[in-house]
């Protein structure tokens, strides 16, 4: 949820789900649109909501992945490679073959 003040005589503070904004307008108040079809005035510019939102969507993605979590190097990752196959014995195959 992001924090924004409601354009009225004492600017209110209340808290938005980013998820439902549509649009942010400036005519000259910000005016929010939502999902749901209601326009909110406030006080906030649109740059603030934009940054709020931005700071509220990196926070979801650094909760996600934890700072600590550590990549496994090169050195650490057991892979090798193998050669596919058709569904067939490449080694029955070949031998099948130098018999004709």
């Amino acid at each position: 949820m992001i924090r924004l003040h409601r354009l009225s005589a004492r600017a209110e503070v209340f808290y938005l789900n980013p998820d439902l904004i549509v649009a942010i307008d400036s005519t000259p108040d910000t005016v929010v649109s939502l999902s749901t079809h209601q326009k909110v005035l406030v006080t906030d510019s649109p740059e603030t909501v934009v940054a709020a939102v931005q700071a509220w969507r990196a926070s979801i993605l650094a909760n996600a992945f934890p700072a600590n979590h550590k990549r496994a190097s090169r050195s650490d990752a057991n892979l090798s490679l193998v050669n596919a196959t058709r569904g067939t014995d490449t080694h029955n195959a070949e031998s099948e073959g130098g018999d004709r």
